[in-house]
């Protein structure tokens, strides 16, 4: 992570749009379909995880990259940590990381520095589609829970780094 700038490597699995999910196969260092979204939903935003972290579950920190940009599968996008969202899934504590584009990327990053600054209707869709994305799957359920801005996620990404996982 640069520190000065809060950028970090994110690997992207499911583009923008997307309703196939991907898991990263480190054994294999390449993408694997996991599933097909059993519900009529797509990611909000391209959905990855920041590089060298591992959260509760020991997978590497979720992200969702708020851009409408289309960013293929496999490709490592710099992302500015803005902000993250709690939830819990049927194997426990699920936090999903929010990040923009690095400015460098895409200028008009610059307007978003924290995620609880975002329009109520961006934060509304992004929680409605982690609520009931896996609402058709049987055995699996998410809660979300609440909203925190780039000063908490910021700690939070660091204790991901440190130890790889001593949260």
């Amino acid at each position: 992570m640069n520190k000065n700038n809060n950028i970090v490597d994110v690997l992207i699995e499911i583009s923008v749009g997307g309703s196939v999910k991907y898991e990263y196969d480190e054994k294999n260092k390449r993408l694997r379909v996991d599933r097909f979204l059993f519900t009529s939903m797509y990611y909000p935003f391209n959905y990855g995880f920041i590089l060298d972290t591992a959260s509760e579950d020991n997978d590497p920190l979720d992200v969702l990259v708020l851009t409408l940009k289309e960013i293929q599968p496999g490709t490592v996008l710099p992302t500015r940590i803005i902000g993250m969202l709690e939830t819990e899934d049927e194997h426990g504590k699920d936090i999903k990381m929010m990040g923009v584009p690095a400015d460098s990327v895409d200028p008009e990053s610059h307007k978003v520095q924290d995620a609880l600054k975002l329009l109520t209707p961006t934060r509304e869709r992004i929680s409605h589609f982690f609520e009931y994305y896996k609402s058709l799957e049987k055995g699996k359920w998410v809660k979300v829970g609440k909203w925190s801005g780039k000063e908490e996620a910021l700690k939070y990404l660091e204790r991901c780094r440190q130890g790889k996982n001593n949260n």
